[in-house]
């Protein structure tokens, strides 16, 4: 049989592109208006100004990756588990609790930026008086009060390209008060409450699809089921937590890039930074759909403990997402300072910055199944141990490396600790089902 062939007649694979690619068609849409509406911000507020504004929206952002505990992967990981066993009840009770404790984070996540919003602006903005921008931006976080609960119910139920359609209206929305903004010569405070009204429209329109889609799937009543119904109450609090505590990893090595330069440099290197970022990011646009629509047929082999298919499923995967990678990176090497000029002539110097992110960037996204096997496997402290070690080295030799080469330095260390912390969860993974897969042979 061929190559082609064994990719074609694969059901699996093909169930995991069609809706990939239904979530894709949206989110390309999305994307492109994304693109309009950073490009129209850079341009009207300058690299410093670009750059306030990325560090305002990464603040509340990364406090309240601080708290979370990734409800989305719990839903997944045992409400997926749960169904499969036809257990409506369990899957109820636990959506639930997700749901109530999700929200409770959230709230909380507010008060903490509003508590600290001045130290923010004098210490990472380096612009004071610009505090209350931090507690308006982060209303944002109460509208997304049950998000990551929502999209795991979305994901579990097979349902997730209904987010792709939040998406786009909430990029058609932002992108149009950009837009208006560019052309009347709008502020920041502006440029803001564009960012936000998004927020606010895509956090509440997947909390009420979801809502939707699981009352047709459980009954009108499952709200009503009791969380002390769910067993393995130890465990789910194990999982919970080695999420919180990986979020929490990633955030401060990784997700944080913005709020990292501001502090060691200036807002206008984070907004030459955020240009390069951005244009990268571009990577995610094909990968988080898959990403979204693999966890969960990931989980239901590990499940029915069907180790060779697990197996040739990753296989499969990992040979499109590179095809596609390595497609889409070239692209960036010849067309990356001509996509740079585009934000405006001097966020060219940024080149160097895209190429040094490039090189991670591709590498995280070819092996993008990395955490969600392990998930899966029950393994999720392993992701947890590889994401600190590579990130202690990596926030260690920033202070000495930034302030010194400057951001195309921080570029360089978030590509390397990429390699070595998605490296070293991909070997452990796939040593994981291999000794699972030669133990089901014995």
């Amino acid at each position: 049989m061929s190559l082609l062939s064994k990719f074609k007649d694969d059901p699996l694979l093909g169930k995991v592109i069609r809706s990939s690619g239904a979530l894709f068609s949206s989110n390309t849409i999305s994307l492109g208006l994304s693109v309009v509406q950073s490009i129209l911000a850079a341009r009207l507020l300058g690299p410093a100004g670009f750059g306030l504004v990325a560090i305002i929206t990464s603040y509340a952002t990364t406090v309240n990756g601080f708290l979370s505990f990734r409800m989305s992967e719990l839903v997944v990981r045992y409400g997926g588990e749960y169904l499969e066993k036809d257990e409506k009840e369990k899957t109820a009770a636990l959506v639930k609790a997700a749901a109530l404790s999700e929200a409770t984070v959230s709230l909380f996540a507010f008060l903490v930026v509003a508590a600290t919003a001045v130290l923010a602006s004098q210490y990472i903005a380096k612009t004071p008086k610009t505090a209350m921008f931090f507690i308006i931006y982060s209303l944002g976080l109460l509208a997304n009060f049950n998000t990551e609960t929502s999209t795991g119910v979305l994901q579990m139920l097979g349902k997730i390209k209904y987010q792709g359609a939040i998406n786009l209206v909430q990029s058609l929305l932002t992108a149009g008060l950009i837009t208006f903004a560019f052309f009347t010569k709008g502020d920041i405070q502006f440029v803001l409450y564009a960012y936000l009204a998004g927020k606010v429209v895509l956090g509440l329109g997947i909390f009420s699809t979801a809502f939707f889609q699981l009352t047709k799937k459980l009954g009108g009543g499952w709200w009503a089921a009791k969380i002390n119904s769910i067993p393995k109450v130890k465990e789910l609090a194990r999982f919970a937590i080695s999420s919180n505590l990986s979020a929490t990893a990633i955030l401060v090595f990784r997700e944080s890039e913005i709020l990292w330069v501001g502090y060691f440099l200036t807002s206008e290197a984070a907004g030459y930074y955020k240009a390069a970022y951005a244009i990268v990011s571009l990577l995610s646009v094909p990968a988080n759909p898959f990403i979204l629509t693999t966890y969960p047929e990931i989980n239901k082999l590990v499940v029915q403990k069907s180790w060779s298919r697990l197996k040739d499923f990753l296989k499969k995967i990992t040979t499109v997402a590179a095809a596609y990678n390595l497609a889409i990176a070239a692209g960036f090497v010849i067309f990356g300072k001509w996509l740079l000029s585009i934000y405006g002539e001097q966020y060219t110097a940024a080149y160097p910055a895209l190429i040094a992110l490039l090189v991670g960037f591709t590498f995280n996204y070819i092996l993008f199944w990395n955490r969600p096997l392990l998930l899966s496997l029950g393994l999720p402290e392993f992701p947890l141990k590889a994401t600190v070690v590579a990130g202690v080295a990596k926030l260690a030799l920033a202070f000495s490396l930034v302030p010194r080469f400057g951001y195309v330095a921080e570029a360089a260390l978030l590509s390397l600790y990429y390699i070595t912390s998605v490296g070293a969860i991909v070997l452990r993974g796939v040593k994981e089902v291999r000794q699972n897969e030669n133990s089901a042979h014995h």
